[in-house]
C-alpha cells in the first residue's frame, strides 16, 4: 500500500483552519501544508514577531496562500476570550490544538495553573469551547489535539491537577499530555451523543525535530544541558515535515474515526494508529477532568452538556 504523504491532503479550498502554535515546528508545517492545499489558515500564536514572520515564509513560498495571523496566549484565558471574540461568527472547518510546552522550570500561568496543565490541556480546552458554534454549524469539522508518547509516563491526578503537592517536570507533562487524550475522549463522546457529525480525534508527532525539547533547560540557563538535548535532537529526532503528517492526515484523509490517536509509524514516514495509555479512554476519568476544566476556565460547552 502507497504510504500516506501531505501529497494525498485532499482540496482544502473553502475551508477555514485555526492552528495552534503555527509559528514555528509540527504547527508552521501543518498550517503551510493546509495553505498549499487551499485551505484559508488562521496562525494563532503567542508572540507576535514569529507569528508574523510565519505568516510572511508561507506568503513568499505560497503567493496564493490565505494565512493571518492573530495573537492568542494560551497561558492567559482573558487572551483566549479575546481571540474566540475576534474570530467572531467566521467559518471554522478545522480546530488544531498544536501549542503546548515541555518539561519546563514550575511555572504558573497568567490565571494561576500550573503552566504545563494550563497551556497544554486548559487553555486549549477553553479555546475549543469558546469555538464550539463554529464547529458545530460547519458540516463535517474536525477538532484535532496534538498529544505526546509521553502520556504513558502518568497518568492524570484528578486530586492535584496543579501539582500543588509537589512538581516533577516530566511527571506534569505526561500528565497535560494524557489530558489532552481523556479532552478528545469525552470531547467525542459528548459530539456523538449530541448527534454531531464533528470529529474529534489526537495525534501525536513522535520524537520530531523542534525546538520544543530544549525550551526548560535554556530557560534554567542550564547551556551544557542544552547542548546534550540539542545534539540528540539532531541526531535521532524525525524532521518537522514527517512529525506534521500524523496530524494532517487526521485533520484531512477520509474517514478519520472520533477519538481516534495517529502518530507516525516506519521511523515517521508515515501516520497510523498510535500506542495508547488505557487509562486515556477512561470514561469516569475523562467525565471528572470535564468538570474540573470547566470550574477552572469558567468556558461550558452549552449543546455538549449532559
Amino acid at each position: 500500500m502507497k504510504r500516506w504523504t501531505a501529497s494525498d491532503i485532499p482540496d482544502q479550498s473553502g475551508r477555514t483552519a485555526v492552528v495552534t502554535g503555527s509559528n514555528s515546528g509540527i504547527g508552521y508545517v501543518t498550517a503551510r501544508e493546509l495553505a498549499r492545499r487551499g485551505a484559508r489558515v488562521v496562525l494563532a500564536c503567542r508572540n507576535e514577531t514569529r507569528g508574523k514572520e510565519a505568516e510572511s515564509h508561507i506568503r513568499s513560498e505560497l503567493p496564493q496562500a490565505d494565512v493571518e495571523f492573530v495573537h492568542l496566549d494560551l497561558a492567559d484565558l482573558a487572551s483566549v476570550r479575546d481571540f474566540a471574540r475576534a474570530f467572531g461568527d467566521e467559518r471554522l472547518d478545522l480546530l488544531v490544538n498544536n501549542a503546548g510546552v515541555m518539561a519546563l522550570p514550575h511555572r504558573r500561568t497568567v490565571d494561576g495553573f500550573e503552566m504545563q496543565f494550563g497551556v497544554n490541556h486548559l487553555g486549549h480546552f477553553a479555546l475549543t469551547g469558546l469555538l464550539l458554534p463554529r464547529l458545530l454549524d460547519t458540516r463535517g469539522a474536525r477538532v484535532i489535539s496534538v498529544s505526546s508518547f509521553a502520556h504513558t509516563m502518568a497518568n492524570i491526578d484528578l486530586r492535584d491537577l496543579n501539582s500543588e503537592r509537589g512538581y516533577r517536570r516530566w511527571i506534569a507533562y505526561a500528565r497535560s499530555k494524557t489530558a489532552n487524550l481523556l479532552f478528545v475522549h469525552e470531547l467525542a463522546r459528548r459530539l456523538a451523543r449530541a448527534g454531531s457529525d464533528v470529529v474529534a480525534a489526537a495525534t501525536h508527532p513522535g520524537y520530531a525535530d523542534t525546538g520544543l525539547h530544549t525550551a526548560g533547560v535554556r530557560m534554567e540557563g542550564r547551556r551544557t544541558a542544552e547542548q546534550i538535548v540539542d545534539l540528540a535532537r539532531r541526531r535521532f529526532a524525525h524532521p518537522a515535515e514527517t512529525g506534521a503528517l500524523p496530524t494532517l492526515h487526521a485533520a484531512t484523509a477520509p474517514a478519520v474515526a472520533p477519538d481516534s490517536y495517529t502518530g507516525p509509524r516506519r521511523g515517521g514516514r508515515e501516520p497510523g494508529p498510535a500506542l495508547r495509555a488505557p487509562w486515556s479512554r477512561n470514561d469516569t476519568a475523562g467525565v471528572r477532568l470535564w468538570g474540573a476544566s470547566e470550574r477552572l476556565t469558567g468556558v461550558t460547552y452549552g449543546a455538549l452538556e449532559l
